[in-house]
């Protein structure tokens, strides 16, 4: 089950920040906001600085989820390292908490079997189902035995706490918002695919067992559980339908094939899937598609569609594909499907080099080790073409895997029994709109080529009808977005600074908002790109109106004739920004404008943030939350009850609990206590400051544990571009991030992050132009030493900080700086080998914010290249390249180690071997974080500096050198 959220309307900068309120009207709201705070003000005698050997255990909440009625909530709560819990509890008060251990969850993906959450509670809140996965230990012993890592589940009855284990299970399904089941998939045996089928009755407890399915299918009511039956030798197979309030069974297909891809329609109960018999000669699979409309019905009507059968219109050499499931149409009058190239003959089973390329070696291939001369001596050859090839080769590398499971989207009409073709190779990506009335096909083939230097993304739009396969050109060359109306009639697109609605029906357009009293181009956008939009909110739900943003304000835009209203109508005049609407229903067909309209609110210049709401029919917005804190909020599908988080620098983003007016909140988590024993940052400043081009900017200053008015304190200013949003942001202790603004205030630093805006050609200026006045006014508070100031940056912000190293003389006393850039001309026309895509793109139209390129604009590039301006460099320098990243290439980092090597400046890099663009291993994360802090301790704090950091390390006692340092760590933890 899911909380009502704020969609993703993303912005370029990095002002918008998540939902931030607490401040409310009257005494009782006054104190509730003063509980809420108290938490964080420990006692300053006796508090322990943060070190690495604490951070392990600090936790985070993840994965909260809460009943459609608001009466439960279930999140996990997991250490930065170690074993989580899955927690769940009644929101009202006073309510009984069970907590279950549930192993290690994958730090990357964090979702359960099948990538279904990892904690779900059923639609009727009678049940919860989570996964559970192996512990730390346990997965350590099965990668040292090269076993599988297998999950399992875990179900929990909500009246009496009852928990009940189900082992090995890759998928678990409720059957329906009200179930009487839950429907589990174990995992096959190796080699295999089919596996045990579980079928859990809730009411009574018994498990029923299936075996050998492929896999299930639930139909929407859950009243429908369909499955395919797969053996070895194919005898058997087939589809099956089990009525689970009846629990009778009943075979809707068989024969000995393969059955692939079962899928309901949205609403009835017409059911489809791939049926497939293997071609020997081609190493192929030929798929057929069957389907019945009314699959539940006494006498099911069965429809079924083969390309080798029915070839009328099929084009030759393809094939269905079983890498694209089946859809139904909205009205079930057609199934859609994808269709790919067939084989020609059996894939070679020659072994073949590995020709994927190596991120950090531009243009090496790498070959696994033992693959020599094969058996036909084929050349292990790449042919990189300039005219021939609209994507690089390394980019067909990287996406091949997509390649081979691409299709071509297609229909089968029931009605006539006829194929209709909708995705060409002309217009090879092709969308179906809502009530599938037409479809919507792009063609990149005129910008393709282009758009992988400039990173354009242009592509011609058609509209195309779904039952002739006819298209129509649209619109010629779009950029930006295009969203169709929830009746799929109209599509909302942008262009050339306006806003447009095509007419899919009338293959019209109309321009929205030409002439509009304000402008809806993103002014807070500094790249090298023409009037980029502000993302629409979205359609109301009646067709007729758009809801716009115009970087303050909502406005709804008629369609049609009429005026555009402001909805909200102070944001710009109170400089607050309305941008992201709440949520309530995840499968809402378009916004609702007879009910309230929720939307976050946030202070341009007091990085206030909150929530407010504008009425049906009512002028402006009223607001419900303000506060000087950062807030996500939530409320219940089907209750007004509230659940959201309250961070500050301080307050770690516990969630509460309100009910209707958002007053009195109750706590329902509390995730570390344990932080009343440490050290913490006194608070957060804003900085007011005026770039050297006349730009009015802030940072964020984060104050020292134990700040004391009038002492200065050592400081370390950590940078990227916008960042002083940030000033409410909690940073949990980890070392996964090697700079950790609550690490270092908890170790006496003070901690500044400025704002960076940009000016086209000059991004290494314009960084000189921000942050310089930006320590400049941070030191006029009082507070930072100005003799002790630290510079760190990473990616993007290791250029910035490189660059400023030659520009700002001895304003920094030491400087780290991760993965830069420091050569523009060198850079430009290398490769980010994570994509596989050039790298000109970052600099035409992206950070590097040039016009042109490096040849047009030679001057730009050279001047703001950190290599070219070495000899400036007046402070020490720890650099952290590794050789295999693919997104800064590593010669970036080693040439810019030299180039000051020769200069003889102090320079150190740092480098992880076999670590790409940021550090994935925690040993190597560790390590990294622990070395930082030693540098800066030394040259900020006057600590000792250790001998590596004096004298570096040779390569033969680099192994007890790493050795000494791990045991000393073991006994200080």
């Amino acid at each position: 089950m899911s909380f009502a959220r704020f969609p993703g309307h993303a912005r370029r900068s990095a002002r918008v920040a998540l939902l931030g309120m607490f401040a409310l009207a009257g005494p009782q709201a006054v104190g509730a906001q003063a509980t809420m705070a108290a938490s964080a003000a420990p006692a300053r005698s006796a508090l322990k600085q943060l070190d690495a050997s604490d951070l392990a255990f600090w936790k985070n909440i993840r994965n909260a989820t809460t009943s459609f009625d608001g009466k439960w909530f279930a999140y996990v709560v997991a250490p930065n390292e170690g074993d989580a819990d899955v927690v769940i509890r009644p929101t009202a008060a006073g309510g009984k908490e069970w907590r279950f251990p549930i192993g290690e969850p994958p730090v990357a993906a964090g979702f359960g079997p099948s990538g279904d959450p990892p904690v779900t509670i059923s639609g009727d809140a009678r049940w919860v189902a989570f996964t559970t996965y192996p512990t730390v230990a346990d997965a350590k012993k099965l990668r040292r035995d090269k076993k599988p890592l297998q999950n399992d589940v875990s179900l929990v009855n909500l009246a009496t706490g009852e928990k009940r284990d189900f082992d090995k299970v890759r998928k678990v399904q409720f059957s329906g918002e009200r179930p009487n089941w839950a429907v589990m998939h174990r995992y096959a045996s190796e080699g295999g695919s089919a596996a045990e089928m579980l079928l859990v009755d809730l009411r009574s407890g018994t498990v029923s067992t299936v075996g050998a399915v492929g896999e299930f299918a639930l139909d929407d009511s859950g009243l429908w559980l369909a499955w395919t039956s797969e053996t070895k030798d194919l005898v058997g197979n087939g589809i099956q339908l089990r009525n689970l309030a009846t629990d009778v069974v009943r075979a809707l297909d068989s024969a000995g094939e393969l059955y692939r891809r079962l899928t309901w329609s949205d609403s009835g109960f017409a059911l489809a899937a791939l049926r497939g018999r293997a071609d020997s000669a081609a190493a192929d699979t030929s798929y057929a598609i069957v389907a019945w409309t009314n699959a539940t019905a006494a006498v099911p009507t069965k429809v079924s569609y083969s390309a080798l059968r029915d070839s009328a219109g099929f084009p030759l050499g393809m094939r269905i594909s079983p890498d694209r499931a089946p859809q139904w149409a909205t009205d079930r009058s057609a199934v859609y499907f994808g269709i790919a190239a067939r084989r020609s003959g059996p894939e070679s089973k020659t072994p073949r080099p590995d020709v994927r390329p190596v991120a950090g070696t531009p243009g090496a291939m790498q070959a696994p080790a033992g693959v020599g001369a094969t058996e036909d001596d084929l050349p292990s050859l790449v042919i990189w073409h300039g005219k021939g090839d609209p994507r690089l080769q390394s980019q067909q590398q990287v996406e091949e895997g997509r390649d081979k499971t691409s299709s071509y989207l297609a229909a089968y009409r029931l009605a006539t029994g006829t194929f209709v073709r909708l995705a060409t190779d002309e217009v090879r990506d092709v969308a179906l709109t809502p009530r599938q009335r037409f479809a919507v096909g792009s063609d990149r083939r005129a910008y393709e080529r282009r758009d992988n230097i400039d990173g354009g993304q242009r592509r011609d739009l058609y509209a195309i009808d779904v039952v002739t396969g006819e298209r129509t050109l649209a619109v010629k060359g779009a950029r930006w977005t295009w969203t169709p109306s929830p009746d799929g009639s109209k599509a909302l697109y942008y262009d050339n600074g306006q806003y447009h609605v095509y007419d899919l029906v009338a293959k019209t357009s109309r321009t929205l908002t030409a002439g509009a009293p304000t402008s809806f181009v993103d002014t807070e956008d500094d790249h090298n790109v023409d009037r980029p939009p502000v993302q629409p909110l979205g359609w109301a739900s009646d067709n007729q109106h758009v809801l716009l943003f115009d970087n303050w304000d909502v406005w709804k835009v008629p369609v049609r004739e009429g005026a555009l209203v402001n909805l909200t109508g102070n944001g710009r005049a109170d400089r607050i920004r309305y941008t992201r609407r709440l949520v309530i229903d995840p499968k809402e067909k378009g916004i609702d404008l007879s009910r309230p309209l929720y939307l976050q609110t946030y202070g341009e210049w007091t990085k206030k943030e909150g929530l407010s709401v504008v009425q049906p029919g009512r002028a402006g917005a009223q607001s419900l939350l303000w506060d000087d804190a950062k807030f996500f909020v939530s409320r219940a599908r089907d209750t007004d009850t509230w659940v959201f988080t309250r961070q500050t620098i301080v307050d770690y983003p516990d969630y509460w609990v309100s009910e209707r007016t958002l007053t009195a909140p109750r706590r329902l988590t509390e995730a570390n206590p344990q932080q009343k024993e440490y050290a913490w940052s006194a608070g957060s400043r804003l900085v007011n400051y005026v770039s050297d081009k006349g730009d009015t900017l802030q940072g964020a200053l984060y104050l020292p544990a134990n700040y004391e008015p009038g002492k200065q304190y050592p400081t370390m200013v950590y940078i990227y571009e916008k960042l002083s949003q940030g000033l409410h942001q909690y940073a949990v202790p980890n070392e996964t991030r090697a700079f950790n603004p609550s690490i270092y205030t908890s170790r006496g630093y003070a901690v500044l992050q400025p704002d960076i805006v940009y000016t086209i050609n000059d991004p290494g200026m314009s960084s000189v132009w921000c942050v310089v006045p930006a320590v400049k006014a941070a030191i006029a508070t009082g507070i930072v030493d100005p003799a002790n100031v630290g510079l760190h940056g990473h990616s993007w912000g290791g250029y910035q900080s490189s660059f400023l190293a030659t520009q700002t003389g001895t304003l920094f006393k030491s400087i780290v700086t991760g993965a830069p850039l420091t050569d523009m001309v060198s850079m430009y026309a290398s490769v980010y080998w994570n994509t596989g895509t050039a790298d000109m793109a970052i600099f035409e139209s992206s950070q590097g914010r040039f016009k042109g390129n490096v040849i047009e604009n030679t001057e730009a590039y050279l001047r703001n290249s950190p290599a070219f301006h070495a000899d400036k460099v007046e402070t020490n320098l720890m650099i952290l390249h590794n050789e295999k990243d693919g997104a800064v290439d590593f010669n970036q980092g080693i040439t810019w180690f030299n180039t000051l090597r020769e200069l003889e400046k102090d320079v150190i890099l740092l480098q992880y071997v076999g670590e790409n663009h940021g550090l994935r291993l925690p040993k190597n994360q560790k390590d990294y974080t622990i070395r930082m802090q030693e540098y800066f301790d030394h040259y900020l704090k006057g600590t000792p500096a250790p001998d590596w950091l004096l004298n570096g390390v040779p390569r033969l006692k680099m192994e007890e050198h790493l050795k000494s340092r791990q045991k000393k760590e073991r006994i200080a933890s």
